[in-house]
C-alpha cells in the first residue's frame, strides 16, 4: 500500500476530541459571557475554528467537542459554522457537553472530561484517539504525527514545540532523550530543562495527544479511580505514564524544519499579541494559504466601506485587517484587526487595537493598544489608552497597558450571548 493510502486509512479511524470546556479566566471579563474558545480572533473567527480546520484539512472527519463552561455561544457557532459534514459518510462534528452522565458532577477536568464520555467513545471504535485543546491559534497537519505515532510503538504521542527556555515556564514542559523519548514531564518549572544539544531552547506541551483507544481507556479509569488525581491531563495523566510507558515527543515544526507557529491565547496579552501578528506584512500565521482554509460561520454582509477623502476625515487602514460589513466613515485606522458590522465615524484614530464584532466607535475618539469587547457602542470624544489612570476607573487594564473594554464596564448592560 502506497505511503499515501496507509495515511489516509489512518486518519480515517482516527477520532479527534476537541476538549472546549475551559473558562479562560485569565481573559477577564473578555470570557463574562463565552466559553474561552468562543471568542472571537483574527477578524471573523472564533479561536475553535482553528483545531477544526486542522482536523478537517487533515483528513480527520470524526470529530467530538466536549463543551461546559457557557457554552451557548460556543455550541451555536458550532451548529452554524460546522454543520456540512455528512453523518452517512462517516463524517461528524459531535457536541459532547457535561452531562453528569456519571453521577452528579460536571466535568472535574480534561481527564475527567474523557472519562465521563467513555461509553460514546467505545461505540465510535477508532484505531487512534487525538485529544486536543480547543483554545489555542495554529495550522498543524495532523498526518505526519498521526503516520510518527504509529510506527513508532509508543503508547502515547505528545505535540510539543520549541520556546524560548525562560519562556516555558508558563507550559508543561519536556524533557527528551536523543531519540525525542519523554523522560520527565513538568508543569510549569521555574527552571525549565533544555533541549539536548540546545541550551537555550526548551520543549512546549501543546496539549496535543496521541493514543490508542484502549492505552487511554485504562488509564482513565486509573485516573478515575486515583483519589489524589486533579483529574487533568496535563498535570496528572501525562507525568504518571513517563516510568512505565512509552511517551514520545513529536515537535511542531514547518516547511523549513523551524518552530511551527502556535500561540496559547489564554490571557489577554497573548491574545492581544496573536492578533497583532495577524497585522504583519507577512505574518507567521498565514490565513491567505488556499491550501489550508481555516473555516468559519460569517454572516452576509456587504464589503467594507472606506468614506470621505477630506484632509483629517478620511476613511482609511493601514497595516489592518477590516472585516466585511465595516464602515470607516472618516475615521483612521492602523495596525488593528476590525470585525464584522463595526461603525467607525469620522475623525477617529484606532491604533494597535482588537476591535470585535459590531462596535460603534463615535466621532473624536482616540483609542491605543485596547481590546473592545462584542456590541460596545464607544461615546463621541472617547479617549483609552493614553492615560492609564483614567482608564483604570472605568476599564480593566492589565501589566502590559493593554485596555480591555466591555458593555458592562460602559453601562450598557446587554445580558447576551456573545
Amino acid at each position: 500500500m502506497k505511503k499515501f493510502d496507509k495515511v489516509s486509512e489512518l486518519t480515517r479511524n482516527t477520532l479527534a476530541l476537541v476538549l472546549a470546556g475551559g473558562e479562560g479566566s485569565r481573559l477577564k471579563e473578555l470570557t463574562q459571557w463565552r466559553a474561552k474558545p468562543a471568542v472571537p480572533f483574527g477578524g471573523k473567527y472564533r479561536i475553535i475554528d482553528f483545531v477544526l480546520s486542522n482536523c478537517v484539512n487533515s483528513d480527520i472527519r470524526r470529530i467530538g467537542v466536549l463543551t461546559q463552561y457557557k457554552s451557548h455561544s460556543l455550541i451555536r457557532h458550532i451548529q452554524r459554522a460546522w454543520s456540512f459534514m455528512r453523518y452517512e459518510v462517516g463524517e461528524f462534528v459531535e457536541l459532547l457537553p457535561a452531562q453528569q452522565r456519571l453521577g452528579k458532577e460536571w466535568y472535574q477536568g480534561t481527564a475527567n472530561a474523557l472519562y465521563q464520555n467513555l461509553d460514546i467513545l467505545r461505540r465510535h471504535n477508532p484505531e487512534y484517539v487525538l485529544v486536543l485543546g480547543g483554545d489555542h491559534i495554529y495550522a498543524m497537519d495532523y498526518r505526519d504525527m498521526i503516520a510518527t505515532h504509529a510506527a513508532s510503538g509508543a503508547d502515547v504521542t505528545v505535540g510539543c514545540v520549541e520556546v524560548p527556555r525562560m519562556e516555558a515556564t508558563g507550559f508543561g514542559v519536556m524533557s527528551v532523550n536523543n531519540d525525542l523519548r519523554v523522560t520527565r514531564f513538568t508543569e510549569k518549572p521555574a527552571d525549565p530543562e533544555a533541549i539536548p544539544g540546545k541550551p537555550d531552547k526548551a520543549l512546549a506541551s501543546m496539549g496535543i495527544y496521541i493514543f490508542s483507544p484502549q492505552f487511554l481507556f485504562d488509564k482513565l479509569i486509573e485516573d478515575h479511580d486515583d483519589p489524589h488525581s486533579s483529574k487533568d491531563f496535563g498535570k496528572d495523566i501525562i507525568p504518571s505514564l513517563i516510568a512505565n510507558s512509552h511517551v514520545q515527543a513529536y515537535p511542531f515544526v514547518d516547511d523549513h524544519g523551524e518552530p511551527g507557529y502556535w500561540r496559547d491565547v489564554g490571557t489577554l496579552a497573548s491574545y492581544w499579541n496573536a492578533n497583532m501578528d495577524l497585522c504583519s506584512i507577512t505574518p507567521e500565521l498565514n490565513l491567505y494559504n488556499e491550501d489550508w482554509p481555516i473555516w468559519t460561520y460569517q454572516a452576509q454582509m456587504p464589503p467594507a466601506k472606506f468614506a470621505f477623502d477630506d484632509e483629517g476625515r478620511r476613511g482609511a487602514a493601514i497595516d489592518s485587517m477590516v472585516s466585511a460589513g465595516c464602515i470607516l466613515s472618516g475615521s483612521r485606522v492602523k495596525r488593528s484587526i476590525v470585525f464584522s458590522g463595526c461603525f467607525l465615524h469620522s475623525y477617529s484614530f484606532i491604533k494597535d487595537s482588537v476591535i470585535l464584532p459590531q462596535v460603534d466607535i463615535g466621532r473624536d475618539c482616540r483609542i491605543t493598544k485596547a481590546i473592545i469587547d462584542k456590541s460596545c457602542v464607544i461615546a463621541p470624544g472617547t479617549i483609552i489608552g493614553e492615560d492609564r489612570a483614567e482608564d483604570e476607573k472605568r476599564f480593566y487594564v492589565d501589566e502590559n497597558g493593554i485596555v480591555l473594554v466591555t458593555p458592562d464596564m460602559l453601562g450598557q448592560h446587554l445580558h447576551m450571548v456573545r
